[in-house]
This record gives C-alpha cells, structure tokens and sequence, in this order.
C-alpha cells in the first residue's frame, strides 16, 4: 500500500544554471515520469522559484554571473521556508580551489564536479527523492491519523449525546409510567369509592340514597371519571399513532364558529371550578374544510390549558378570518411563559406547573401541534413570560385541508 501511495507523490527538483546547455543536459539526466524539473538561469530565478514551489532537492552550480551559487545557498539556509531544502553543488573549477569545502560550509550536501557521472547524479536524485517522497507519505499519514481522531472524537461525543438522551428518554419513561398511574388512579379512586358507598347504601338498606332524584348525579360523575380514563387512553394512542405515522384526519366541512360555541358551552362548568369564564367573540360564520373531532379535540386543549394555567382570570377566545386561513386565538392572563420554554412545551411529556403543581401528562400541546399541522395549518404561542399567554391556531379554509 506505502509504495502504491509513494509512487503516486510527485516531486519537485530545482536545477539552477547560467548555461542552457547544462541545464538541458542535466534534466536530460534526472527526468522521471513521476518527478517534476524546474530551471534557473540565475541566483534571482531560482528564489522566485522557490517562493512558488517546495522542492525535494536543489542543484545548484557554483559558478554563475551576479549571485553565484554559495549566495544563493546562504540565503536558502536564512529563510525557514527553504532553510531544510538539500543542496548539491555543481562546478566545472578544479579541485585545487577547494570550492568543496566552502559547499559544505553554507550546508551542502554534496559537491561534484564536472563532467558529472551520470550514474552518481541518477543515484544521489533518485535517493533525495525517494526521501521526499516518504515525508509526503508521513504528512499524509499523520493527518490521515489526525482526521481518524477527529472523528472518533466526534463519534464518542455522539456517543456521550445518545448515552445523556438514552438516559433522559429512560427518566422520562418511568416519570410517564408514574404519571400514568398517577392520572388513571385518580378517576378510578373516585369510582371505587363511590361503588363503595352504593354498597353500602344497599346493605342498609338505604334505597332512597340511590333514588331517581340523586340517580343522574352520580351517573354524571361517573361519565366524567370515564370520560377522564378515556381521554388519557386517547392521547396515548395519538402518541403512538404520530410516532409511527399512522395519524390520520378525515377532513368534512364544517362551521368553525358552531364548534367553538359547543366547546366553551361543554367547559363552562370546569372554568368555574378554576374560579374562570371562557368568553367566545362574536364573529361571521366561518365555513372550511376540516376533521371535526380533532379540531374539536385542539381547541378543548388550548382552553383547558388556558384554565389551567390562566390563574383564575377569564379566557379570551378570538377568531379572525382571511381570504385563506383563520386565526383561532386562545388569550389567557397567567403567568404567562419564558422565550425559553415556549418551543420546549409543544414536545411530548413536557409540563408546566400551576401553582407550584405539575399537572397533566405532557401530551396535550404535542399532539394538538401535529394535529393542527396535518390539517396544513399552525399552532404557536407568544408572551412575554410575564402578563399572559396566546396561544394560536391558524388553519387553512376550504381545500386547503391536508390529509395524511
């Protein structure tokens, strides 16, 4: 594999000379199909080149008209760029000049003389070569291992994110198992104890207890603890259902205003509880095209959120109409809630407290979103976390209706 990668390394040979011919000559000599050759006529030629290039090895002849070669070697040693380059020398001066060692001195490799021996010439390249070569391959190397470690970081911060949402998702598993419990009890406790006291009317005897004239009141307390079961039971499936893809609408043209009407009609009893009044504005009939039960089903959410949380105050309940959608604004005068909760209360399980209190099991505005969405509409709040909040509703009219 190293010599498949080596040999795909080009490298880069500086040869510098005042003669042309040499010049030829010599890269008649060291050309190779994976080496690139670049001249130099003079001492100022060759620094150009080598502010332009990293080359494995310069050739340089000693001998050359204005900077000659020693110059030019010192001022490669000067400059941290070229400082690292190898340098041979070239001189066709006899040996009795000792230019030899003046090479050496300004960090020469080598020196030879000419004629040159082809051979030797060959070898030296071919090895200074060879030796860049490998560097390219340990640069390579190394920031291939650097890319690998980059990437095992981020996979064991992955890792560390999956690990931290894991045991989040477990938390909220068993808060949700507990919760459940919590609300299922509740309603069942209530029917328990008055099947109980029934019992016991009976027992004694006590039929006037159960006459007609107290019949309906129980049996509407107990439809509304039924009621409650079944509501839970419900928003569970729709869970279920928006987690798998399976939520389906069955659009039907209905009129908004008549819906509207119903619900704050059906809720009346339960704000007075919360010391509330829902009051619905007058507007125009408003026709589209729309699955009744679940719009029914987003707007008892919004007003019983609203109750829940709007500290006693009434509930605004405001419509207004374009040429193609229709705004449903559900207006409360809580305490109202911070920038930061208001994208993280639409996510499944998430709660707000009332009075210090956590109620409810989190569903009710995840699944009123992804209801108000399947129809091609919208559902967002805004308050400045302080006076109230506002909870919208925009759905699209006529056929704009989706359905999935």
């Amino acid at each position: 594999m190293t010599s498949q990668v080596l040999s795909n390394v080009l490298s880069k040979v500086l040869i510098v000379d005042d003669l042309a011919d040499n010049l030829q000559a010599l890269d008649a000599l060291i050309r190779h199909e994976r080496r690139i050759v670049f001249h130099a006529a003079s001492g100022e030629q060759a620094l150009q080149l080598l502010l332009e290039h990293e080359f494995a090895l310069a050739i340089l002849d000693v001998q050359m008209p204005g900077m000659d070669g020693f110059e030019l070697a010192e001022l490669m040693r000067g400059t941290e760029r070229t400082r690292h380059i190898p340098i041979v020398f070239t001189s066709a001066a006899g040996r009795e000049l000792n230019y030899a060692f003046k090479g050496y001195e300004t960090g020469a490799v080598d020196f030879l003389y000419k004629p040159l021996d082809s051979d030797a010439v060959r070898s030296k390249v071919n090895v200074f070569v060879a030796l860049d070569q490998q560097r390219h391959e340990s640069r390579r190397q190394v920031a291939q291992l650097e890319q690998s470690r980059r990437e095992q970081q981020q996979l064991l911060e992955e890792l560390h994110i999956t690990q931290a949402e894991l045991q989040r998702s477990l938390r909220m598993r068993d808060d949700f198992m507990s919760l459940v419990a919590h609300e299922l009890r509740t309603p069942l406790n209530t029917l328990f104890l008055e099947s109980q006291m029934r019992i016991l009317q009976l027992q004694r005897g006590n039929f006037e207890a159960l006459g007609p004239d107290r019949l309906p009141a129980m049996v509407a307390r107990d439809q509304r603890q039924i009621q409650s079961m079944i509501r839970l039971i419900d928003d569970m499936l729709d869970v279920s259902r928006i987690r798998s893809g399976s939520l389906s609408i069955r659009p039907t043209p209905i009129e908004l205003m008549v819906l509207l009407e119903r619900v704050a009609s059906d809720l009346a009893l339960q704000a007075s509880a919360y010391g509330s009044s829902l009051r619905l504005h007058a507007h125009p009939p408003v026709a589209g095209c729309w699955d009744e039960s679940r719009i029914e089903q987003v707007v008892i959410n919004l007003l019983t959120n609203a109750l829940r949380y709007g500290g006693g105050t009434p509930v605004d309940i405001m419509v207004a109409a374009t040429g193609s959608e229709v705004r449903v604004d559900v207006v409360d005068g809580g305490i109202g809630i911070a920038a930061a909760d208001q994208q993280r209360i639409f996510e499944p399980f998430e709660r707000g407290a009332a009075n210090g209190e956590v109620k409810g099991l989190g569903l009710g505005l995840a699944i009123s979103r992804q209801l108000s969405e399947a129809h091609g509409g919208r559902l967002f709040v805004t308050s400045d976390g302080n006076n109230g909040s506002t909870f919208t509703l925009v759905l699209p009219l006529g056929d704009a209706a989706a359905q999935v």
